[in-house]
């Protein structure tokens, strides 16, 4: 008896119940750290993956992308669908921020999902792919220049005593201060002697 996935036309040999469960490894981003990307015209993302231990070919995948605001957002440029055997998808996001101004993509960050024809939540069984959350991103938009002379200020620099107390001169006269008393109290302890 063969097992076929909902909606998949590939005919396959049974899979046995022992068989390890399906699923993608992403490489591109890397998953080593967060991945920061600009959301402005011209601009695209490749999210890449290999399959792994998949038995049954799905008929399609679908790539979302699922932000710190609580929405979805459809990753490529067929609403997040595409082949069951894609290996990558390219997602323009200048285009998508001018085409969705109702829902623009925010600035924060967000989560990949990636699951098969199943669709999401689907029970993991052998062979058949299960779902991939494991990459993290961040999407940011590029700030216009402001000239120093136009009135810039550091918002970090100049937030009363933290931003006093992280500049390099504070941290240098403290540092002097502090050489300064036990270098004399070493003195005054061994004059006493």
């Amino acid at each position: 008896m063969s097992q076929t996935p909902a909606g998949s036309s590939s005919s396959f040999s049974p899979i046995p119940q022992t068989a390890a469960a399906g699923g993608i490894t992403i490489t591109k981003p890397p998953q080593t750290a967060t991945s920061f990307f600009k959301v402005a015209p011209g601009e695209t993302i490749t999210f890449a993956w290999n399959f792994t231990s998949i038995l049954a070919t799905p008929t399609s995948l679908t790539v979302s992308a699922v932000c710190a605001n609580g929405n979805t957002y459809p990753v490529g440029p067929t609403d997040g669908h595409i082949p069951g055997t894609a290996t990558e998808v390219l997602w323009d996001v200048g285009s998508y921020q001018q085409n969705n101004p109702q829902n623009p993509l925010p600035m924060a960050s967000c989560t990949l999902h990636v699951w098969d024809d199943r669709g999401p939540g689907a029970s993991i069984k052998p062979g058949f792919m299960q779902e991939n959350s494991g990459l993290q991103f961040a999407l940011y938009t590029p700030q216009a220049y402001t000239p120093l002379a136009s009135g810039w200020t550091c918002a970090a620099c100049s937030d009363g005593v933290m931003g006093f107390t992280a500049h390099p001169a504070f941290v240098s006269l403290i540092v002097t201060i502090f050489i300064a008393v036990f270098s004399g109290f070493h003195l005054l302890r061994n004059a006493s002697k």
